[in-house]
């Protein structure tokens, strides 16, 4: 059972500490049941992205949470920053476009 307040995302969540990293695990890595493909990174290692087989491929995935403040701030680009992060991740990873 769980209570309200572990259903609510906080700032806390943003700082990519201990407490993003128990949020993670419990939302989003527990409904993958392919966790890692061969040798690969999977994701209980948390790293910049995760190594996954798909539909006879392997897959890099990566996921980035980005907490600003203030919301609202002048010349700010948070496409930019969240589409930069994700390709930084997954070429750290090795990956490689399929389309």
């Amino acid at each position: 059972m769980t209570s309200e307040s572990d259903d609510v995302v906080k700032l806390a969540h943003g700082a990519g500490g201990s407490v993003m990293e128990a949020l993670l695990k419990r939302l989003f890595i527990g409904g993958f049941s392919r966790r890692q493909a061969m040798e690969g990174v999977g994701l209980d290692a948390l790293d910049d992205g995760a190594s996954l087989r798909v539909g006879g491929r392997e897959v890099v995935v990566t996921m980035d949470g980005h907490t600003v403040k203030p919301i609202f701030f002048p010349g700010g680009d948070l496409g930019r920053l969240a589409i930069s992060g994700a390709i930084n991740d997954t070429s750290v990873m090795g990956a490689r476009p399929i389309a």
